[in-house]
């Protein structure tokens, strides 16, 4: 059979086919130019045409292969076309940077007049503000570096980073940013308790977030009626503490994901569960079945579990997102009474790494950003700096972020309908009493607490000279009262509230400022009495502000405020007989009486601070108790019924084991008088979970007194 050259059209193509010729033994074919078969093989190097569009392996045999001859198919070998050579790559960075900005801008994604400069030229990107936001912006370079902001995600890198950056596009947030909203869910958790949520959290957070065990949270969200309650209560009893949202943005979103929690977007998820969960740690029992028709604790580990998976869904350890950072800093907020310190401390230290890798700890106006994002970043990171002093603090570490890694402005003093999305101007900042006041309150005395090196818990605090403390106190309350709380409301609560607060925040300074004598055991009554008056008036703050109606949604925010070292202070003035007298000695019970009687949590003894308070407590009532005859006031009887279990239970322990009299001595009956008791007996009482930071200053103090007496 003659050779003949095939050829037909596909899609406008012509394919040239290889002649075929039917193999007999002993005849040898002639080679053709495009058939890669020899005289010594019946096979091609390539596929057939039917086993590429089936997909299936095919034998190369010829003339037609074992599968085209079984299905009864033409069988037809195309030889395929050569590879392209990949063309060498010689561009320099400066290069592939303006491919980029030329790619971003023919996107409609880059103002024309925003003109990237190489580095080393000397010269400065320059963000015009009046464009409209786009939805993937890259900011910089700056001396901090460059920010890749876009669709509420922001990831800041270092202007070393991005030297050897290779081909990847500079505006890629993180891979979990960019899919996370495509994880299919999977069955709703179950309700966990706050500790148990936590220890899931901390315990398996970079193996849950990197295996991707995500779980679907529609059945868990409230219906649309309990969603609205939560959002008020939040509003009512947080916001004005936590300016951490932009409440004309957030009610939209909130009331949207409300009818619809199955369109929930996973950041949207996040925010709104942190939210419901501080709403109801703000309220009280009573008022959760009132208004929820559920117990508060039942409540707060529902919305709790739910937020901490959540996070998980969102991959919070490597997200980008300004959303999630925001509902993370709220929840560390409630929980930083509820969980103990050391849990406490690494957890704030991812917030500060999340914000960090953000580029909070840069100035948003250093890095060109518009004028609302500025203001919502400089809060964010405004809320973090006190946690995670605090945090330092309470787990004993006193470590802290260092003041010279950041230099973002503190927010201004507007109110929320001053900025918007998308806004080109920067608004002007008011002279007088916004809804800013208590954060930029607090933020001037959280300024001062780092200036001075004071620690409100700390056991190791570095004083200054005294007369020079006081004069730096007298200079920030000064500062705060020309400009804020001159301009203050009495009638409002925010501003009644944040009066209290800055007040007993400055004596509280003063006071521990005047604790070393009282520490070295060499006051004397005069000095004595003057401590006590300071601790007195923190005191009546303190119970001032429980005893107001109107300041009872605030209750939550000083449940650990400025009180522990003021009840110390006039508990071991009532232990040391006689200082106390007639009415002074029935004034200072009454006060103690209503102390105890705002913060039930003491007769608990969950901490050890509140051990050392209790035992105290005990001790001052057998010495100085007060002189008219009536019944023991409660708070006595259950700090008697809370600590005799725990006295009689190690009796029993130790005289099983036979212990020596020296040992079982320690341990008195609790109607002993507690002028006997040394530290030992107290050490053996708190034996559980002590954080050293927390109660050593007053356990030295503790023992001081002990041996004055």
């Amino acid at each position: 059979m003659a050779d003949k050259s095939l050829s037909y059209s596909s899609g406008g193509t012509m394919a040239h086919l290889v002649s075929i010729a039917p193999a007999t033994a002993g005849r040898t074919p002639n080679a053709q130019s495009n058939n890669t078969s020899t005289p010594d093989s019946a096979t091609t190097r390539f596929n057939c045409q039917s086993c590429v569009r089936k997909k299936v392996k095919c034998d190369r045999a010829l003339p037609i292969c074992s599968g085209c001859r079984k299905g009864r198919l033409e069988c037809l070998y195309q030889a395929p076309l050569p590879r392209k050579r990949k063309k060498k790559c010689i561009e320099d960075l400066h290069e592939r940077l303006a491919r980029y900005e030329h790619i971003l801008r023919s996107n409609g994604l880059l103002s024309t007049a925003r003109e990237l400069s190489p580095p080393g030229n000397g010269a400065e990107i320059q963000n015009d503000t009046k464009d409209s936001t786009p939805s993937s912006t890259l900011y910089g370079p700056t001396k901090a570096g460059k920010l890749v902001s876009g669709d509420g995600k922001s990831r800041y890198i270092d202007n070393i980073l991005l030297l050897p950056a290779g081909e990847g596009d500079l505006c890629e947030l993180s891979e979990s940013d960019q899919d996370v909203d495509n994880i299919a869910h999977e069955t709703p958790p179950k309700e966990q308790s706050t500790s148990s949520a936590l220890g899931l959290l901390v315990g398996g957070a970079v193996n849950l977030t990197m295996l991707g065990s995500h779980q679907n949270l529609t059945d868990v969200h409230p219906s649309h009626d309990e969603a609205s309650k939560l959002w008020a209560t939040y509003i009512e009893n947080v916001e004005p503490l936590c300016k951490v949202l932009h409440m004309p943005t957030i009610v939209h979103m909130v009331d949207k994901v409300s009818k619809q929690p199955p369109k929930a977007a996973k950041g949207d998820e996040c925010l709104l569960f942190s939210i419901y969960y501080f709403a109801v740690f703000s309220m009280s029992d009573a008022d959760c079945l009132r208004m929820l028709q559920n117990s508060r604790r039942k409540l707060m580990a529902k919305y709790s579990g739910a937020f901490l998976q959540a996070l998980v869904n969102v991959s919070w350890l490597k997200t980008t997102s300004m959303r999630v950072l925001q509902a993370y800093v709220l929840f560390l907020i409630a929980v930083r009474s509820q969980i103990d310190p050391d849990t406490f401390w690494s957890l704030t230290g991812i917030a500060i790494r999340l914000a960090q890798r953000m580029g909070l700890h840069h100035d948003g106006e250093n890095l060109g950003l518009p004028p609302f994002e500025v203001q919502m970043r400089r809060r964010v990171f405004w809320q973090l700096l006190p946690l995670d002093s605090y945090a330092g603090q309470v787990s004993g570490t006193g470590i802290m972020i260092s003041p010279d890694s950041w230099d973002t402005k503190p927010p201004l003093n507007i109110n929320d309908d001053q900025i918007y999305p998308g806004m080109t101007e920067e608004p002007c900042e008011k002279n007088g009493a916004t809804e800013m006041i208590f954060c930029l309150t607090k933020i001037e005395l959280s300024t001062f607490y780092n200036r001075t090196g004071v620690k409100l818990k700390g056991a190791s605090a570095s004083f200054k000279n005294t007369e020079e403390i006081d004069k730096m106190i007298d200079e920030v309350e000064g500062r705060i009262e020309a400009n804020y709380l001159r301009y203050c409301d009495i009638l409002n609560p925010l501003h009644l509230f944040t009066l209290g607060v800055v007040r007993s925040a400055a004596n509280v300074v003063r006071l521990r400022n005047r604790m070393p004598p009282l520490m070295e055991h060499r006051i004397d009554d005069y000095n004595r009495k003057d401590l006590c008056a300071l601790a007195k008036k923190i005191l009546d703050t303190d119970n001032t502000i429980y005893r107001n109606p109107s300041l009872r949604k605030f209750q939550w925010s000083i449940r650990s405020f400025f009180l522990w070292d003021a009840l110390l202070c006039v508990l071991f003035s009532l232990s040391k007989v006689g200082f106390y007298a007639g009415a002074d000695l029935e004034a200072a019970w009454n006060m103690v009486a209503e102390v105890f009687s705002n913060h039930e949590e003491l007769v608990e003894r969950r901490r050890a601070l509140h051990a050392v308070i209790c035992d105290v407590t005990l001790k001052a009532w057998f010495n100085s108790p007060p002189r008219q005859l009536a019944p023991e006031p409660s708070f006595i009887t259950a700090i008697r019924n809370r600590r005799m279990p725990k006295v009689t239970a190690q009796q029993e322990a130790l005289n099983e084991m036979g212990s020596s009299e020296d040992v079982t001595e320690r341990m008195l009956p609790i109607d002993e008088p507690f002028s006997n008791m040394d530290e030992s007996s107290l050490t053996m009482d708190i034996n559980f979970g002590l954080n050293p930071s927390e109660w050593m200053f007053w356990d030295q103090l503790y023992r001081d007194v002990n041996d004055g007496d």
